[in-house]
């Protein structure tokens, strides 16, 4: 299933992504580092949602107390709250 998480706070304006069977695929995000976000898109594709998010969780960016990547972790959990509604 498709995913998109406007984010908060960070570079980035907007994640997208898709779960199957528990796992993340084809993410990108509009906007933030180009290279760095790219990078993490191929390094966790096809990763377990939870693997994910315990590896990027509380993740910081320039103190601002959160990061692009950390907020992949809040949209994934979002996403993982509907998918078990």
């Amino acid at each position: 299933m498709k995913y998109s998480y406007r984010t908060k706070g960070v570079c980035a304006q907007a994640i997208n992504f898709e779960i199957e069977d528990g796992k993340i695929y084809n993410v990108s995000f509009l906007g933030g580092c180009n290279g760095n976000l790219k990078a993490i898109s191929k390094l966790i594709e096809g990763m377990e949602c939870e693997k994910v998010i315990s590896l990027l969780r509380g993740n910081d960016c320039r103190g601002r107390g959160t990061s692009c990547a950390d907020q992949l972790t809040i949209a994934i959990e979002n996403a993982m709250g509907e998918i078990n509604k």
